[in-house]
């Protein structure tokens, strides 16, 4: 099973999107629909609302008016914030029982969970994946107003309630422009479709780390590779919980500037080389897989210490299944010198400029006498070695 969460602004297209997604096979959860039946006549949540609201809440048939509450809260954070005490809790639970019952039915569903309120939530960590339309303000305005007939300040303050775009932007894998039509929108939903969720879940359900080049390819520095670790951690660390000891991005995408692989390494910590493999067992929820066979560190600290069995320590290692983003995460015992060192590096390369520099002339010239990404790997480590003695 794939678990997506998809999300927009209000007017921005998501609910057009739910229904390509839906035609393409996804089973879609909506959240909206989900929130108006938790809250129907008769129910508890129906009850809670207007204990709290008043009855000038509720229509004439009894049944919640939702534009007179939506008017209170939309103007008011505080009473938006009273109404998501109740509700949301409500809503996640009804939420969890319709995932379940759709990986019941197909245990190879895509599950597309529509939720326009996912970023505020700041719930992106539950989700392989987060999926976010967006549009202009002006477009979006212009749908609200004409499309749905909504006053123009009505409007503006339904937008200004909701998470900016840059917010989106973080917490979000893929963006899709919906400022189209409903048919561009489609159109780049059936290519997502085919060549990314189909694929990601295909590899997930099945164990396999998603295709990747066998030789090192170097791209120019990426301002999304820090957002794109973020998101990862928490990811990893919701799916670790308390055997994680820490989690952070590690590697030369966690160096703003750094040109590298186009790949997200990940440091997971655990107490015991146990712990550290079943954590890396454990990280599908993560949208990773547990990579088979027998793995470890050469710490820059042992060589040429002892013999073979000292200087390489175990570890474990997971990979991505997902086609659309390439991830190597380490899972190490907290007692692996590796673990102080990669970050000792990192956090060197991001205060010298100089030594990034040398650095990344030394990646140019490796990555095209190596094809082979364990030889350009091991080829650094002089390098890596000269570094950390000058920032011990």
């Amino acid at each position: 099973m794939l678990f997506v969460g998809l999300t927009g602004g209000v007017g921005a297209g998501k609910s057009t999107a739910a229904a390509a997604l839906r035609e393409l096979g996804a089973v879609v959860v909506d959240a909206d629909a989900i929130a108006r039946e938790v809250v129907a006549p008769g129910t508890p949540g129906l009850a809670a609302v207007v204990t709290e609201f008043g009855e000038g809440v509720l229509g004439a048939d009894g049944a919640l008016d939702r534009p007179a509450l939506g008017t209170v809260v939309f103007a008011d954070p505080q009473r938006r914030r009273a109404l998501e005490a109740i509700t949301h809790p409500l809503v996640l639970e009804r939420t969890e029982a319709l995932v379940a019952a759709a990986v019941e039915a197909d245990p190879a569903a895509v599950v597309v969970h529509d939720i326009p309120l996912l970023v505020e939530l700041r719930r992106t960590d539950r989700y392989h994946l987060v999926l976010a339309v967006m549009a202009d303000e002006e477009v979006r305005l212009r749908r609200l107003v004409q499309g749905r007939g909504m006053d123009d300040g009505d409007a503006r303050a339904r937008i200004a309630a909701q998470a900016d775009d840059d917010a989106r932007r973080a917490a979000a894998d893929v963006l899709l422009d919906g400022s189209g039509s409903p048919e561009d929108l489609a159109e780049q939903l059936r290519v997502l479709w085919e060549e990314r969720l189909l694929p990601y879940e295909a590899d997930l359900r099945a164990g396999r780390r998603a295709p990747r080049p066998e030789h090192p390819v170097l791209v120019p520095p990426d301002p999304g590779w820090a957002a794109a670790g973020e998101r990862l951690v928490a990811r990893v660390a919701r799916a670790a919980g308390e055997r994680a000891l820490d989690v952070q991005h590690t590697g030369s995408t966690a160096v703003p500037g750094l040109l590298a692989k186009d790949c997200i390494d990940l440091q997971v910590v655990c107490a015991d080389l146990a712990s550290a493999r079943e954590v890396a067992a454990d990280l599908r929820a993560a949208g990773l897989v547990a990579a088979p066979g027998e793995w470890w560190d050469e710490p820059v600290s042992r060589r040429g210490q002892g013999d073979e069995a000292y200087r390489r320590v175990p570890k474990a290692m997971a990979f991505d299944a997902d086609p659309g983003r390439r991830v190597n995460c380490h899972v190490r015992h907290a007692a692996n010198p590796e673990a102080h060192e990669v970050l000792a590096f990192r956090d060197a390369l991001r205060v010298d400029p100089h030594a990034r520099e040398a650095y990344a002339l030394l990646k140019r010239g490796l990555a095209a006498r190596h094809r082979d990404v364990e030889e350009y790997a091991a080829a650094k480590t002089d390098f890596i070695a000269e570094v950390l003695s000058r920032s011990s």
